[in-house]
């Protein structure tokens, strides 16, 4: 694919025709917008009445109520250069239906497909989609470097991670027909930030990519813990990359949630009680995640954050064997308590703590020749409650660590100089972290991350409080009462959810309890009544105090069975499964 368009849209009202612009390409992929057959023929098939609009690629297409719909890329951003191959961001998208008309659906099924198209949308609209048309964006330099000649040949789709395939679902049609391959490319969910960068005069590239995982995608508060298979909720793989004269070096870290069966469900109280399931093996799901960890990243090094769900963890990891305790490691580091009253200073407690083991760990590096010199053995598998925050706080540290390190052995940095010092590049290094932490933060929470003033200035400072507190109160209002829908979406377009059009009666129209439109009605009307007659008052005092009490009393009441019944009032996703949600 050139850099400037990818493809070219021909429509008629029978077929779209897909053109590939590679110099010299003469094919084009047909699809039949009645039959849904893709099919590959040449130029000379396209239909001179075909209404042409450039793409910038295909994500896929997906099976809703009306029908199928492909979904393309309209519009695309150069984020940078990787090893020689261009970075896009994938900034617009259109979903374009097969069907012509939707006028053979009755009401209820129209309103259906509104909805689902709103859900697509939703998903698309989340920030942070990006793809490269000719290099492997789901591997880290490592992975690559370490395969045969015949996963080199394979296709980008076929060779693809598919824990960081997001379109994965969507391109199920392309992928059974291999032909058809190079019209599309695995897209990655998350963040990429692609910097060049001078110290002592020396240039380089410096490069930051978090890849989210699709297995147990979800948001905050309905999927926490892990799957039966040991996928983590929230998992992202982060890989700092530096490219200098022909030299490279990688260093990869993964953060997820706790990894035991557990849930968080909204309630409508600011923080939920995190519940641990009394039906599930909690070792097995521990030591399936622990398996797949150690067999894609080596020896593991767990960094806990938090206090609350810690005993259960250590618990399971005094689980292991004797095999395992030698490869997988526990450090518990409880951030609020040790970072409290603002000594933030304390963080280097735990990066001298767990430095010898990350200098043993080492990380990627390769020559300018292309000889590998050194590879990493470990990783750092860090979490907190939420794995956002705090988790990218301990990352940024650990990676600087790395960094440092990795510009000395590169001749970038001299002997004796630190990071820290180099002004410009810190202001570079911090604000990609915390344009990081934001990113995972907005697509797993709904809102900025907190405690982003320390990622990007080193101190914690009172405006960095105030708008931690500004963006929990979105946090609790988005996970209380838009949470559901966000859900759904993300099950939607994964393929956890899948659309029958012969189902008039779909989730979306299941009922609400009497309770969710009558105590709200009552709560409002008798707050209401007693402002009034605090406005109003009576001829007497005590008439007027009378009617406060008997309508305060009646607004705090039903407030409190509200409360009680907090999980009948909150958003809660319609298209997922109970038990993935519990």
């Amino acid at each position: 694919h050139t850099d400037a368009i990818c493809n070219l849209r021909h429509t008629t009202p029978e077929r779209f025709y897909v053109e590939a612009c590679d110099d010299g390409a003469n094919d084009v992929l047909i699809i039949d917008r009645v039959s849904t057959e893709m099919t590959l023929t040449g130029m000379k098939e396209i239909s001179p009445s075909a209404v042409t609009r450039p793409i910038c690629g295909i994500m896929g297409t997906i099976h809703l109520v009306a029908g199928m719909y492909i979904i393309v890329v309209t519009k695309k951003r150069k984020v940078g250069d990787l090893l020689g191959h261009v970075v896009w961001k994938a900034v617009e998208f259109d979903v374009i239906s097969y069907q012509k008309t939707v006028l053979h659906l009755t009401d209820g099924q129209m309103q259906d497909n509104k909805t689902f198209l709103s859900m697509i949308n939703s998903v698309l609209n989340t920030d942070g989609f990006y793809f490269a048309t000719d290099y492997d964006l789901t591997h880290t330099l490592q992975r690559l470097a370490n395969t045969s000649p015949e996963f080199q040949e394979m296709s980008l789709l076929e060779r693809a991670d598919q824990r960081f395939v997001w379109n994965g679902h969507l391109l199920r049609d392309f992928t059974a027909q291999p032909e058809l391959h190079k019209f599309v490319y695995p897209v990655v969910h998350g963040f990429i930030a692609m910097k060049s960068c001078c110290i002592n005069g020396k240039m380089f590239d410096w490069n930051l990519i978090s890849r989210r995982s699709c297995f147990r995608a979800g948001v905050r508060y309905y999927v926490r813990g892990i799957d039966s298979e040991g996928h983590a909720a929230n998992f992202v793989e982060t890989e700092q990359i530096i490219q200098y004269n022909g030299a490279k070096a990688s260093f990869v870290q993964t953060r997820g949630s706790i990894p035991f069966y557990w849930s968080q469900r909204p309630n409508l109280k600011y923080k939920p009680k995190p519940q641990i399931s009394k039906s599930f093996n909690h070792l097995d799901g521990f030591q399936r995640h622990f398996d797949s960890q150690i067999i894609t990243y080596g020896k593991q090094i767990i960094l806990n954050l938090v206090k609350a769900l810690g005993t259960s963890l250590c618990q399971n990891v005094s689980g292991l064997s004797y095999i395992y305790m030698c490869i997988c490691r526990y450090i518990a580091f409880d951030f609020h308590k040790e970072c409290s009253r603002m000594r933030w200073h304390r963080l280097q407690v735990l990066v001298d703590m767990v430095a010898q083991t990350q200098d043993d760990f080492g990380y990627f590096l390769v020559d300018a020749d292309g000889t590998v010199q050194g590879q990493q053995e470990g990783t750092f598998r860090s979490n907190c409650m939420d794995c956002l925050d705090r988790t990218n706080v301990i990352q940024s540290l650990l990676a600087r660590h790395s960094l440092q390190s990795q510009l000395e052995r590169m001749g970038v940095l001299h002997l004796g100089q630190r990071i820290e010092d180099q002004m410009d590049f810190e202001k570079v290094y911090k604000n990609a972290w915390a344009d990081n932490a934001n990113a995972c933060a907005k697509q797993y929470a709904g809102t900025g991350a907190l405690k982003t003033d320390f990622t990007r200035t080193g101190k914690r400072t009172h405006v960095g409080l105030l708008m931690d507190g500004w963006n929990s109160m979105i946090r609790y209002y988005k996970n209380n009462f838009s949470d559901g829908f966000r859900q759904d979406s993300l099950d939607l377009f994964l393929g956890n959810y899948a659309v029958d059009e012969a189902d008039l009666n779909t989730p979306l129209h299941e009922p609400k309890d009497w309770k969710f439109l009558t105590l709200p009605i009552i709560m409002v009307v008798a707050f209401s009544m007693c402002i009034i007659c605090l406005l109003m008052a009576g001829d007497t005092w005590t008439e007027t105090l009378a009617y406060v009490l008997f309508w305060g009393t009646a607004s705090v009441v039903t407030a409190g069975v509200i409360l009680f019944n907090g999980r009948d009032f909150v958003d809660a996703p319609k298209l997922v499964q109970k038990e993935k949600m519990d």
